[in-house]
């Protein structure tokens, strides 16, 4: 059974990568989640079902996070929704959700940002500036092929292979022609020896340039950071939703708690009646 599970296992990553167009970060979560739970579940079969019991497992991972532990079972999850739509009679039990703390994104200060750009060299400044002023995941920024690039516009791939329309910012459209100027690309916009640069490569020279002022700072983080300039600036939520490219309205929403958080912490900074008064109490 567990042979006929892991087989189901590769056949679902597949279909991540070629149908879905999940990035390799996220299929490799996918895939330790699953392995990790056909190792330690109880697999049986009952009544013309295949059971997989999770609860040895629930029991193997109670002590890590709440966040990590929705994830396991949202993949593991999606692994049996996708056994059901090939015909296997699988049945999950003790699935049961886990309660996970709501946490507002991140983002990093315009300054933080203009401080690491200016030590950057041309390829990190690039790249910061692409996804600070694009909003892109660093999936789509390791994607983009010369030929999406357009006057003042950028095609992006984003997920289940879906395709958005970016504007492309006079001082962004400066920096890829200069970039460019002084490399010989073939497809993709960022490559070495014509091969596009990787999700970790990108990601690893954001960290390297962020630590020279001090900072550990993701990608996602610079995503964070654009959309709550834009909604700080009253951008329409359902614009900056399309501009992400997030397919529920909703997913955007987070956004718009942050843009009230920090109102309100700017206007309780400024007020002279709340002068002086610890930040834990504001």
């Amino acid at each position: 059974m567990k042979t006929l599970l892991n087989k189901q296992r590769l056949n679902f990553l597949d279909y991540l990568d070629g149908i879905r167009g999940y990035s390799q970060l996220s299929i490799k979560s996918y895939n330790e989640a699953i392995v990790e739970a056909l190792k330690l579940s109880d697999i049986y079969e009952e009544d013309g079902f295949i059971v997989i019991n999770l609860m040895p497992l629930r029991l193997h991972v109670k002590q890590q996070s709440p966040k990590t532990i929705s994830k396991k079972l949202s993949s593991i999850r999606s692994f049996v929704k996708y056994l059901h739509n090939n015909s296997l009679h699988v049945k999950l039990m003790n699935d049961d959700s886990i309660k996970v703390p709501s946490s507002l994104p991140k983002p990093i200060s315009n300054k933080y940002i203009e401080d690491a750009l200016h030590v950057a060299d041309d390829e990190e400044r690039l790249i910061v500036t692409m996804i600070y002023t694009l909003g892109l995941r660093i999936s789509e920024l390791s994607n983009i092929k010369l030929c999406d690039i357009k006057d003042e516009w950028i095609t992006v791939l984003g997920k289940g292979n879906k395709y958005r329309n970016v504007p492309l910012l006079k001082i962004t459209a400066d920096l890829i022609t200069d970039y460019c100027s002084k490399k010989s690309q073939t497809t993709y916009l960022f490559e070495k020896e014509n091969v596009k640069l990787s999700e970790n490569s990108i990601r690893y020279k954001i960290n390297k340039l962020f630590k020279k002022i001090g900072l550990k700072v993701t990608p996602h983080q610079l995503r964070h950071s654009y959309a709550t300039e834009l909604l700080n600036a009253d951008a329409r939520i359902s614009d900056v939703s399309e501009l992400l490219g997030h397919k529920s309205m909703a997913t955007t929403q987070v956004y718009t708690k942050l843009s009230s958080s920090l109102k309100l912490r700017s206007y309780a900074n400024a007020h002279p009646l709340c002068k002086g008064i610890d930040e834990d109490t504001q």
